[in-house]
């Protein structure tokens, strides 16, 4: 009998559909000083679409205050403009449906397009879909709103996305779902 693995079978293919007992030598010390991770379904009592303007609404999935991280679907509803923002964190998205572009760029992202955004990047946000955009985004730090002079405007960060959701809660009668909070 060969003391090396069977590599035969991938990473996707190992195992069968059954719990397995992974060796952990610091499980006493994640389950006293770790988070346990949280699940948010698809319904809208756990997570209300929360009015971000006229045109918009913000999906929350995650509030990580520790980091300054927020993780939310935001959907325009039809052609429309987010103002002109800069990112002071960095911003992970993934196009859900429809399509966007930013007025400074020359791509259009489409279902499945990533995009990366970097610290310091100003940008204007539009839809000329007539279905609007959905965005699933992983935002860290704050983001700063501008008029069309430059002026600011607003700065937003994990806490006032924090405020934004719990206020339309308490506004609307809806509970306020802990799993959010990372």
């Amino acid at each position: 009998m060969s003391s090396v693995a069977d590599t035969s079978k991938t990473a996707a293919e190992a195992g069968e559909f059954k719990i397995v007992n992974v060796p952990e030598p610091f499980k006493d010390v994640i389950k006293r000083c770790g988070i346990e991770g949280t699940y948010v379904g698809s319904s809208l009592e756990e997570s209300p679409w929360v009015p971000f303007g006229e045109n918009a609404a913000i999906r929350y999935l995650a509030f990580d205050v520790r980091n300054n991280w927020v993780g939310n679907i935001l959907w325009v509803k039809s052609p429309g403009v987010v103002s002109t923002h800069k990112h002071r964190g960095q911003v992970l998205m993934v196009c859900l449906e429809g399509s966007f572009r930013y007025l400074e760029y020359d791509w259009v992202a489409k279902p499945g397009a990533f995009i990366h955004e970097m610290p310091g990047e100003a940008h204007t946000l539009v839809t000329d879909d007539p279905n609007g955009v959905k965005l699933f985004g992983w935002m860290q730090g704050a983001n700063e709103f501008y008029d069309e002079h430059g002026t600011l405007l607003d700065t937003v960060d994990v806490w006032w996305f924090l405020d934004h959701y719990e206020s339309y809660c308490e506004e609307q009668g809806i509970p306020i779902n802990k799993q959010l909070y990372i």
